[in-house]
């Protein structure tokens, strides 16, 4: 095959992307047959080379795939849990390839993540700079505070700085739907609780352009054509 440079290989792993891997690979992150390199643009080749990122052997993939799963609650937003807990992967046992999830949800919302192999797709759908609109649907006891659609809207003072959702909309007594383009930790439960509404379940419907649509819970399916095509469109990829 040849040398290639370093940053394509970890970006073919779907780790990240090649701005990515090249902030990994400056920082001391990456090593090659146990060697760290921290050279940029350095070339290597990846069937005799062994490159690891944080320790971990990592492997090119040339086929990219992309998953909607429907998280459970309780389930740990990574792909793997060294204390044993309920991730990602205990969904996707089937699938040989490794991936990678895009984003986060706490352990105890529900509903899209989107896994993939592609690193440069994962590098964008999570930067603030693109800021892809996710949508929520909330469950909430009790009653809605009155104006608390126009407070949402407005935004609010939390301790790490302002936030506020793009849309919001009564559902039905007890449900409402909101959208965010922030990621930041806790965001939606953090508005929840600063105009004091209790939240019972939160569940992401959205995640750009991509619905989570009737995928049963625990189960995954793979992006079509058309959702691909308008997500890298969003992401300008």
């Amino acid at each position: 095959m040849g040398d290639i440079r370093l940053n394509k290989i970890i970006a073919d792993a779907g780790i990240t992307s090649r701005r990515g891997a090249d902030e990994l690979i400056e920082s001391g992150r990456v090593t090659v047959n146990g060697i760290v390199i921290r050279a940029m643009g350095s070339k290597f080749d990846p069937e005799k080379d062994e490159v690891a990122v944080d320790g971990e052997t990592i492997t090119r993939s040339l086929t990219k795939s992309y998953l909607v799963l429907h998280k459970p609650k309780g389930v740990l937003s990574t792909m793997f849990d060294p204390d044993g807990r309920p991730s990602l992967s205990d969904f996707i046992d089937l699938r040989r390839e490794r991936l990678f999830h895009v984003g986060r949800l706490d352990k105890d919302s529900e509903g899209l993540i989107l896994l993939t192999n592609d690193g440069d797709l994962t590098f964008r759908a999570t930067h603030p700079s693109f800021g892809l609109e996710k949508t929520y649907i909330i469950e909430y006891d009790g009653k809605l505070p009155p104006g608390v659609d126009k407070t949402l809207l407005k935004g609010v003072e939390l301790e790490d700085g302002m936030g506020r959702v793009l849309h919001f909309k009564e559902l039905s007594p007890r449900w409402i739907e909101v959208s965010i383009h922030e990621g930041r930790y806790h965001i939606i439960r953090r508005l929840m609780e600063a105009v004091e509404v209790d939240v019972l379940r939160l569940i992401r419907t959205k995640f750009g352009p991509i619905s989570l649509g009737d995928t049963p819970e625990g189960r995954w399916r793979d992006l079509n054509t058309g959702e691909l095509t308008n997500l890298r469109n969003v992401l300008g990829l």
